[in-house]
């Protein structure tokens, strides 16, 4: 009853008020019928709390959200299931779901008529043109009277996860380059050709399809034999994204690094259509939760645009080398870089003799900061050997994909004109190449 009494509206502490100075002046006046509008008064405030302090409410509820992973800009829908558990019927709710203010407005619903067994289904859109990993939750209920006399807040504890991935851009197929690892731009072609010497076969079994038999080898034996299946060769990406503080400029969405946030996913997405398996390397070294996404999954549920969808900047100055001790060689790495200092040349320089093909998108963080746009990060890339392109604020990353994609068959070509003779005086380093933005 003292909650219920606390619950009073600003028209129930009217009516009480109302009632309670009746009844002062019915004294004072020695009127019997004013005392008697008094107390009516009075009552019905008291009265109705006590009802809605008696009323033993169970209400359950189930929120979902679909999708739970949704890129920015796209909505997502949020789906109530209430149902009333109780014997007794329940008076007006008041619903308020909890929801960020980047995901919109908070939304509310009035709902009445509710019996035993009530079941009810509301439904609602979120959308987020920031990334980031926010829940929904948890829902206010409020009670009320028909009158509006008295209301009472209940709250559920229970929240729902959203994760808002970077947006994407479909980008064009450009040659990658590099030594192959497996599926990919580069597969192996020894199947195709068709050489005894090269093609692992086997004697034919019943159930075999005709087109795998290898007539070489089937003539040279005297029987058929058919070309084994082929090996899960998998080609494997690294992508290696800045995320220093210092690297980058600008707040929030307009700021430089969210710009080389979405071109990391959006360079991610791509490969992963393209065959291979890729993993997520940052400024603090390679994220456990997403190496080496493996092909063939559906990347938009994978965990890889997830830890892209909640990564921030780091305040560190240099670049975590401890994943590059692994010792291995070749593949194709696809880096996005912020601004570049002298420090990092040398970081910059094993990354590039460590990968068979070394890419790099440089966002230019002066652009950003509303400098002069330059291609210090772009030459300096080129000087350690990367093929090398720059985005600017207002470059599209389809396009300056596609000129990145330019300068390596530009490259690939000068190498097969290159004379044996200029070839063997040349350094044992590869050749510095990039594009200026």
């Amino acid at each position: 009853m003292r909650e219920a009494l606390g619950g009073l509206t600003v028209r129930g502490r009217a009516f009480l008020a109302a009632g309670v100075t009746a009844l002062v002046c019915a004294v004072l006046l020695d009127q019997t019928a004013l005392a008697r509008v008094g107390i009516l008064v009075v009552a019905l405030p008291l009265l109705t709390a006590w009802v809605v302090s008696r009323n033993r409410y169970r209400l359950a509820l189930v929120r979902t959200v679909t999708p739970q992973l949704v890129a920015a800009g796209q909505p997502a829908r949020v789906t109530l299931s209430l149902t009333n558990d109780g014997r007794t019927p329940n008076g007006v709710l008041l619903l308020e779901d909890q929801v960020p203010y980047v995901l919109g407005t908070r939304p509310r619903f009035v709902v009445e008529g509710i019996g035993t067994g009530w079941k009810q289904v509301v439904t609602y859109q979120v959308r987020s043109d920031v990334r980031g990993r926010f829940e929904i939750g948890p829902m206010s209920v409020r009670v009320t009277d028909p009158f509006g006399l008295v209301e009472l807040g209940r709250a559920f504890r229970t929240t729902v996860p959203l994760v808002v991935t970077p947006r994407t851009v479909p980008l064009p197929q450009i040659p990658l380059g590099g030594a192959w690892t497996g599926s990919g731009d580069n597969r192996p072609r020894a199947f195709a050709t068709g050489s005894a010497e090269d093609v692992t076969v086997r004697e034919y079994r019943r159930g075999d399809e005709l087109r795998r038999v290898h007539w070489r080898s089937s003539a040279k034996v005297g029987e058929l034999m058919v070309r084994r299946e082929e090996q899960p060769w998998q080609s494997r990406a690294t992508l290696f994204l800045d995320n220093r503080a210092g690297a980058h400029r600008g707040h929030g969405i307009a700021s430089s690094l969210e710009a080389a946030v979405s071109a990391a996913a959006s360079v991610a997405v791509h490969l992963t259509h393209r065959g291979f398996a890729v993993r997520l390397v940052t400024a603090t070294g390679e994220d456990p939760s997403s190496a080496w996404h493996v092909r063939g999954a559906d990347l938009n549920t994978g965990p890889l645009l997830e830890a892209l969808a909640v990564l921030q900047a780091v305040p560190q100055a240099h670049l975590d080398t401890g994943w590059l001790a692994e010792g291995t060689h070749g593949g194709l790495t696809v880096a996005v870089f912020g601004a570049v200092g002298p420090h990092d040349l040398p970081v910059l320089r094993r990354m590039q003799h460590q990968a068979g093909s070394a890419l790099a998108l440089a966002v230019d963080a002066a652009a950003w900061a509303g400098a002069t746009p330059g291609d210090g990060a772009v030459q300096a890339l080129a000087q350690q050997g990367w093929r090398a392109a720059a985005l600017a604020p207002r470059d599209r990353l389809d396009a300056v994909w596609q000129e990145l994609g330019h300068t390596s068959a530009h490259n690939a070509r000068s190498a097969v004109r290159t004379p044996p003779s200029t070839a063997s005086q040349a350094p044992t380093s590869r050749p510095a190449t990039g594009v200026a933005g």
